[in-house]
């Protein structure tokens, strides 16, 4: 049953919206229960997304001072054939089934078309959303909006309190970890290595500085294989921690958030290798749980390489998909 939305204020969001992003975000979290937690540094970092604009494409929703509601598109600066771009958005528990989420949903929708008109116009457009299956009223949200899933993915975990075997790093490979001097080979296997999957693009310096290398990066668990012989890069593992998320689970996770093997360096037991080396190296800094998230169409049967490496699955999210 639709009910009319509360009398609230909107207006797009600004970067000194940080604070009650996390506030709010927060609040989403202790009732969904994602394993996503925030804080004011995070969200800030969100808003600063050189390849989002709050003026023309977020909205947040006000109870007072209180940010009950939100959304944000980002657009992609590279596009192929179709244009895909991730609206993101949430409503506070205490405000949902009040026309909130279909406000926001609906705002995203028309941002989206906004920004793809200005910068890829003679593309085909596709709309994405991405959420916990879990989630109640989710699935209707969505659907009555005309968005169809698309994809699924599988957030999973490993308990670093185990006993982990020593890494087997492929013959002729050799393991560094990042600097700044290597950053570039970082980027350039990152986009070079997930031109087959599904829905990705390459991503640009600002966007890798800004959503990689930012503060919740953690270097000495990301690691680069470069091959003995010729010095070329094969492969790398960028890993990331959020200071918010050990504040409210009281455990210290290493998320493994790229993992990247070059075509020629394939079927050789890189990734294995990584995933090995990383798991160790994260233990012994005391980290007390590693985390990763997977395409469950993964064309390089991830799955099956991160199950036998000891993950298991947590949460489930779908890719939902509007057509335009």
């Amino acid at each position: 049953m639709y009910v009319e939305p509360p009398s609230l204020a909107w207006r797009p969001l600004t970067t000194g919206d940080a604070k009650a992003s996390a506030d709010l975000l927060n609040a989403i979290e202790a009732v969904d229960r994602t394993g996503e937690n925030y804080d004011e540094e995070d969200t800030l970092q969100e808003l600063t997304d050189p390849y989002g604009d709050l003026e023309r494409a977020s909205l947040g929703a006000f109870d007072g001072e209180l940010m009950v509601g939100y959304m944000k598109t980002t657009y992609r600066p590279f596009a192929e054939d179709v244009h895909r771009m991730l609206v993101d958005g949430g409503v506070h528990p205490d405000y949902r089934r009040r026309g909130v989420g279909t406000a926001l949903m609906e705002a995203g929708v028309a941002a989206a078309k906004a920004l793809h008109a200005l910068h890829h116009p003679a593309l085909k457009l596709v709309v994405d959303v991405e959420k916990a299956d879990h989630v109640a009223g989710v699935a209707e949200l969505f659907r009555a909006q005309g968005f169809a899933p698309a994809r699924y993915y599988q957030h999973m975990g490993h308990p670093l309190g185990e006993a982990i075997p020593d890494p087997a790093i492929p013959d002729g490979l050799r393991v560094e970890p990042w600097s700044e001097a290597n950053d570039e080979e970082f980027l350039m296997i990152r986009n070079e290595s997930f031109k087959d999957h599904w829905g990705s693009e390459p991503i640009p310096l600002d966007a890798w500085k800004n959503r990689i290398t930012n503060q919740s990066f953690q270097p000495g668990v990301s690691f680069l294989l470069r091959d003995a012989v010729n010095g070329a890069p094969a492969g790398m593992l960028v890993t990331m921690s959020w200071e918010a998320d050990t504040a409210a689970t009281g455990v210290r996770s290493a998320h493994f958030m790229i993992i990247g093997t070059l075509r020629d360096y394939r079927k050789r037991g890189i990734a294995g290798g990584l995933l090995g080396h990383a798991l160790r190296s994260a233990a012994e800094q005391g980290f007390g749980k590693a985390n990763l998230l997977v395409d469950s169409a993964n064309p390089s049967g991830a799955f099956r390489l991160y199950e036998k490496a000891g993950f298991a699955p947590e949460v489930r999210y779908v890719r939902w998909a509007l057509e335009v």
